[in-house]
């Protein structure tokens, strides 16, 4: 599905979007886009207000940290990984593929 114009988005400054009623987190970083679910699963916090360093985005509410190529918790208090999503970018746009992963 398409949602945003690759040029559009900001370099390290995550952007929630919706699809399909999915809160999803997307974040640019140099060349690659990465998405993952945008909700926290320490807390109900949206990921897309927090920094990212490197590769990971920490959560704004409590710190947790979390891989955005793997969605990997790499940090307490969250312990559970968040859901990552393939993205394809197509003519400067951003298609997301929902998956069940």
């Amino acid at each position: 599905m398409s949602l945003i114009k690759f040029s559009e988005l900001q370099n390290r400054k995550p952007k929630k979007v919706s699809i399909n009623g999915e809160d999803i987190c997307l974040t640019r970083i140099g060349d690659e886009v990465f998405a993952i679910n945008d909700t926290c699963t320490h807390s109900e916090a949206s990921l897309s207000e927090g920094d990212v360093t490197d590769f990971k985005i920490e959560c704004w509410l409590h710190g947790a940290e979390f891989d955005l190529r793997t969605g990997e918790a790499l940090t307490l208090p969250a312990n559970i990984a968040v859901k990552t999503y393939p993205v394809s970018i197509v003519d400067d746009v951003i298609e997301v593929q929902l998956t069940n992963k």
